[in-house]
């Protein structure tokens, strides 16, 4: 089997961060790494290695040269994102109960930055395919569906079969015309393939209904009784490490994942690239308020493919 893999750059491990179930509103975002990019279509180097196979030679042999496979290049686009706020004088003077002293502006400042990542989130999981823009039209990152095609396992029926896309960015997956109940044998198929192409996710990204499904195809179920020190009894009815043959994943909520969707992931080989960080900008003043923004230009980077898996078509109620 053939496994892809970033020409360049140190590939070190970035240690899984802050899981804590339904407090993380962001797993894409926060788990993946960051780059910088210097161009809104920004373009990199994957290389295949051969698959394994029987290599002996005669002692004494002479060397033949071979012709050497040339390095595919990929390509996204930065999308721009932004959130703006406007706040009357009056506002800006006003002392509001339970907010800092004279603090409105902060405040929606802050708020405003957390809505741009759970949007980010959001595009990070869309099946979307990149798009360069045009005048009227704004540039569009390609989400994650557009990008694993390998390691793709569809549970789908009806007159529409589930498809993945080309797994470079420039298309989409095909959804399937009828959704599924998720099934192990399903999660099994994908964990298997990521196995045979190399590639070793650690998490498994759901959305909230799809959590609970995967908790109701195995339970766990402590004793119902309380301990000495007069606790309260525990049940658990959740999944939250699946252990399959080929390694052990951790099974995590996305409240703006696609509830279709489930993703299993290798966030080493995923990173955002930025053109321009999250940067706040005072705007023109106008009249009797201030106006600022907050601005990110952003692109999903695809370094292997193969590392991380697609099971699609999944019901969603």
């Amino acid at each position: 089997m053939m496994i892809y893999a970033e020409l360049h750059g140190n590939m070190q491990k970035q240690k899984i961060k802050n899981f804590c179930g339904n407090k993380l509103d962001t797993p894409m975002l926060s788990n993946m790494g960051k780059e910088s990019c210097d161009h809104t279509k920004f373009e990199w180097q994957i290389d295949a290695l051969a698959a394994a196979a029987t290599n002996t030679n005669l002692e004494g042999d002479d060397s033949t040269a071979a012709a050497v496979t040339e390095t595919t290049r990929l390509n996204n686009y930065t999308s721009i994102a932004k959130k703006v706020v406007q706040v009357s004088g009056t506002s800006m003077s006003v002392d509001f109960a339970g907010k800092a002293n004279k603090g409105e502006l902060a405040y929606h400042m802050s708020r405003r930055a957390q809505e741009l990542k759970r949007d980010m989130e959001k595009m990070i999981t869309d099946n979307v395919a990149y798009n360069a823009g045009a005048a009227g039209t704004a540039r569009v990152s390609a989400g994650l569906p557009a990008w694993v095609a390998s390691n793709y396992h569809t549970l789908g029926t009806g007159g529409t079969a589930g498809a993945a896309s080309s797994g470079n960015g420039s298309d989409t997956a095909t959804n399937a015309t009828t959704a599924n109940a998720i099934t192990e044998a399903g999660i099994k198929q994908v964990m298997r393939e990521c196995f045979d192409n190399g590639g070793s996710p650690d998490t498994l990204v759901v959305g909230p209904f799809n959590k609970q499904a995967i908790s109701a195809l195995t339970q766990s179920v402590a004793p119902l009784r309380g301990d000495a020190a007069g606790k309260p009894a525990t049940v658990t009815a959740a999944v939250d490490v699946y252990v399959s043959d080929f390694g052990s994943v951790r099974v995590i909520p996305d409240r703006f994942s696609r509830a279709r969707d489930a993703w299993f992931m290798d966030f080493d080989y995923w990173c955002i690239s930025y053109l321009r960080p999250f940067k706040q900008e005072t705007l023109a003043k106008t009249g009797d308020s201030e106006k600022r923004h907050i601005v990110v230009e952003w692109g999903l980077k695809s370094k292997n493919e193969k590392s991380s898996g697609f099971l699609a078509d999944l019901s969603s109620s």
